[in-house]
């Protein structure tokens, strides 16, 4: 008799953990493990805007899927596009764009996010976004190029629209960002003698009235401060009404002329899970705290795709989609699924928070670890030893520490890669929103799995 076959849709913080999980603790041949993502590493998500700034190689946020020791999982790349758990097949889009279908007995949709748009006219044309690696290199270069167009031009009006740059989103992602570019381009004006760094503007907006609310009135105004303080201009209550490729207009009527738009706006669970016609919750599906689909037999679901019950808060909050949540959800997740394979009982995820960190360049950051208000120096080490302790594997930790050595004694460095410079790349070709199938679509690719079975 064949062994189970377990598949693990994605490759960030909730599948990796649950895979390694997984990989530890069956025995040999008690279950067939497959793993299913574009790319075989795990991306470290909250570094990327050290990325963008240069501070950070690419490759040290890139930690390998192949370099454990215990690996027998078998990797498929490529990204699942539909689900059908009554027919208990996956179908996947590999990376040549062949379309396959993989059988399942369990599945685990750790699918992730995306980032969340709206219906703006020309938002998907126009704008960049912050979660991928190719889009925090395609910023960095896209950023810098418009310093060395600007310094080219004889042009005024095109000189000052090169050098506005607009971050929406007054979350982590979109703060951080923020932050770390306008430090860069700070450094980087030095290096351009027939460019006013005066001209060199940065804005930060968002629609929320507040900057960070998670962290507290405190430590939001002292996000603020240090902003405002580095000239960035921030502006809340406000979003964007209209992207166009040289100008920006925001929703209180002001028009900004602007090549750079970076939408960090908030995240929504993967259009895969549209795919499933369950029962979700603003978007992320709705599972049990044993972290399983009620009704679905085999099917498991965790991370930024899943709205998981928060027992640690309860009145129904459900966990926030950090990688706090996600790594420690995928550990029991694992356990339950094993527990599953040998007719155990399962549990309950269960996780207190223990605090946020928000890194924002140089010697500032903002920290509430355990509750805890720091801002500053004693701040910024918090950030930086929780993000390197979370680091899996001791060659990315090495990497990280050798990156942020290198920069604090060098200093930044300028170079343009000529990533996709002649080709503007949008949001979908980044994070391939369109590539989903429906659910009619979805049971004529498993229809021929299903009639072999």
């Amino acid at each position: 008799m064949a062994p189970p076959r377990i598949l693990v849709v994605g490759a960030g913080f909730a599948g990796v953990e649950c895979v390694r999980r997984l990989e530890r603790r069956l025995a040999p041949g008690e279950a067939q493990i497959t793993l299913v993502t574009p790319f075989s590493y795990q991306l470290y998500l909250p570094l990327l805007p050290q990325v963008a700034s240069g501070v950070l190689t690419p490759q040290s946020v890139a930690v390998s899927l192949r370099r454990s020791r215990r690996h027998r999982t078998r990797i498929v790349p490529g990204g699942a596009i539909g689900v059908d758990t009554r027919a208990k097949v996956c179908v996947i889009r590999k990376i040549t764009d062949e379309i396959v279908n993989e059988p399942y007995d369990y599945i685990v949709l750790a699918a992730g996010s995306v980032t969340r748009t709206f219906d703006i006219p020309g938002l998907l044309d126009n704008a960049r976004g912050m979660k991928t690696l190719a889009e925090a290199a395609y910023v960095r270069d896209h950023v810098i190029a418009q310093l060395d167009l600007a310094d080219a031009s004889h042009d005024e009006a095109e000189r000052a629209s090169r050098l506005q740059f607009v971050v929406v989103g007054g979350g982590y992602a979109g703060t951080e960002t923020a932050a770390c570019l306008q430090r860069l381009t700070t450094s980087a004006v030095k290096h351009y003698p027939r460019l006013d760094a005066r001209l060199i503007k940065w804005h930060l907006i968002d629609i929320a009235p507040k900057l960070m609310p998670e962290l507290g009135d405190k430590l939001g105004q002292a996000a603020l401060e240090v902003l405002r303080k580095r000239n960035i201009e921030v502006s809340l209550g406000v979003s964007i009404a209209k992207a166009g490729p040289e100008e920006v207009t925001f929703t209180d009527g002001r028009v900004l002329p602007c090549r750079t738009l970076i939408w960090t706006a908030g995240v929504a669970a993967s259009p895969l899970i549209a795919t499933l016609d369950a029962e979700t919750v603003r978007g992320r599906l709705a599972v049990t705290p044993q972290l399983n689909l009620p009704g679905a037999d085999g099917v498991f679901s965790l991370g930024d795709a899943a709205a998981v019950p928060d027992l640690a808060k309860g009145d129904g909050a459900v966990c926030p989609p950090t990688a706090q949540h996600a790594m420690r959800q995928g550990r029991v997740l694992a356990d339950n699924l094993i527990a599953s394979l040998r007719h155990q009982p399962l549990r309950d995820y269960v996780h207190k928070d223990l605090g946020l960190v928000v890194d924002l360049g140089g010697k500032d950051a903002v920290s509430k670890p355990l509750g805890i208000e720091l801002r500053g120096l004693p701040a910024q080490a918090v950030a930086r030893g929780y993000h390197w302790s979370a680091l899996r594997t001791n060659v990315a930790k090495t990497r990280v520490m050798t990156n942020w050595m290198l920069n604090a004694v060098a200093g930044d460095d300028f170079v343009r890669t000529g990533f996709q410079s002649r080709k503007p790349a949008t949001l979908r070709d980044f994070e391939y929103t369109d590539v989903y199938l429906t659910p009619e679509q979805i049971k004529e690719h498993t229809a021929a799995t299903v009639i072999k079975h």
